[in-house]
């Protein structure tokens, strides 16, 4: 089952699994709290013994891109647990991301991931954006996701019918999305 709640609003129980499933995935860096200015939410993928076994977070901004604003919105500190890899639970957690993404009144969603992930990202609805970099951090602090030692490919989906008709804007392109100093880029 998947629930989602906004990160100040997690259950203790629920948010001590969801930072241990996050801990196994990146040692040292186990689930720290977002930018609340991003409204963060958190969406858990639990068993029915309510037992998380998968984790993401969704951060939302508005985002300048080639003269337009848009109301953008993505992944961040996506894990499953190491034994229930393979099992779906993952892949149904970022595909029921995308659909809430796409309910929410969000134009565009966007994020980067290791390009080894591409496929796993392709396979729950998301989209390749060919030739795109996503510049985090500040416009004082860039922080671009092709970035040195960075294997990154940049996911999307457009939403809205005025995001769908200028998609082709955002191939090929260095969009400024700038979450700030404590998601630099998510």
């Amino acid at each position: 089952m998947v629930r989602t709640f906004a990160e100040c609003e997690i259950p203790s129980a629920l948010r001590l699994q969801a930072q241990a499933v996050r801990e196994e995935a990146w040692p040292g860096l186990g689930g720290g709290a977002h930018d609340s200015a991003l409204d963060p939410r958190t969406m858990l993928f639990v068993t029915p013994d309510g037992e998380v076994t998968a984790a993401l977070d969704i951060l939302s901004k508005d985002l300048v891109h080639d003269g337009r604003t848009y109301r953008a919105s993505g992944l961040s500190a996506v894990a499953t647990a190491k034994e229930h890899r393979g099992k779906g639970h993952g892949r149904r957690l970022v595909a029921a991301a995308r659909e809430a993404i796409a309910r929410s009144g969000a134009d565009v969603g966007l994020f980067t991931c290791d390009s080894e992930l591409r496929r796993f990202y392709e396979s729950a609805g998301w989209a390749v954006l060919e030739g795109a970099v996503v510049i985090g951090g500040t416009p004082e602090e860039p922080f671009p996701s092709d970035g040195p030692g960075f294997d990154k490919v940049t996911m999307a989906g457009f939403f809205t019918e005025r995001a769908l008709r200028n998609a082709h804007t955002f191939r090929c392109s260095r969009i400024g999305l700038y979450p700030g100093e404590i998601d630099r880029l998510w």
